[in-house]
């Protein structure tokens, strides 16, 4: 079974990532009043856009043309935002389930780096990308703007998740243990960016 060795925590991280991060995509789908067709949609290309260039680029085969847990579980949140009723999303609904998204794939996408030979620091960035690339494509398929030009940190708290872990890891901390503080602590700066709109500096030439 895929991803076994990275550890039972670890893949249920992957799968918490694929649903909320699929929960995003059918919620931008929900405020644009789109089909179901186009919830699927988006719900599949958020939940596994950054999944697969990480795996692209790792050379590893793409986890969810290989296991049909990771489509079927994009699909179903798809289903399940189109049958609950509008007034249960908040606003800023699509931005928490984000941020939860957010930060266990961070995690999960520096794990499965490391796990097929991957230097500790593109590890990192591996986990970043995998973070940050479904959400990307969301906000292009809604002709939003980018979630990268948001004022409130993002890819810090990814970056944060994933360079948390794999210095516990690299320390000696066990991987469960390693992956439980380093999520929490990326979902709990993405949390304060969203409430406290906080921001890096931004270049003023």
């Amino acid at each position: 079974m895929q991803d076994v060795h990275i550890g039972t925590l670890l893949a249920m991280l992957d799968l918490l990532g694929i649903a909320v991060f699929a929960a995003s995509g059918a919620l931008a789908a929900a405020h644009k009043q789109q089909t179901l067709v186009t919830f699927a949609f988006f719900a599949l290309v958020t939940g596994v856009g950054g999944g697969t260039v990480r795996d692209l680029l790792i050379g590893a085969p793409v986890f969810w043309v290989h296991d049909w847990r990771y489509p079927a579980a994009s699909l179903a949140t798809a289903m399940l935002v189109w049958f609950t009723p509008r007034h249960w999303w908040r606003p800023k609904a699509l931005d928490w389930f984000d941020a939860v998204g957010l930060a266990a794939y961070a995690v999960f996408g520096a794990a499965k780096s490391l796990a097929f030979g991957i230097a500790p620091l593109p590890a990192v960035m591996m986990g970043v990308i995998t973070a940050c690339v479904g959400g990307i494509i969301r906000d292009v398929l809604a002709n939003e703007p980018s979630i990268l030009l948001r004022p409130e940190l993002y890819v810090t708290a990814a970056a944060l998740a994933s360079a948390l872990f794999m210095g516990l890891v690299v320390l000696g901390a066990p991987n469960p243990v390693a992956a439980v503080i380093a999520a929490l602590a990326g979902f709990g700066l993405r949390g304060l960016a969203i409430w406290k709109q906080l921001a890096l500096p931004a270049y003023r030439g």
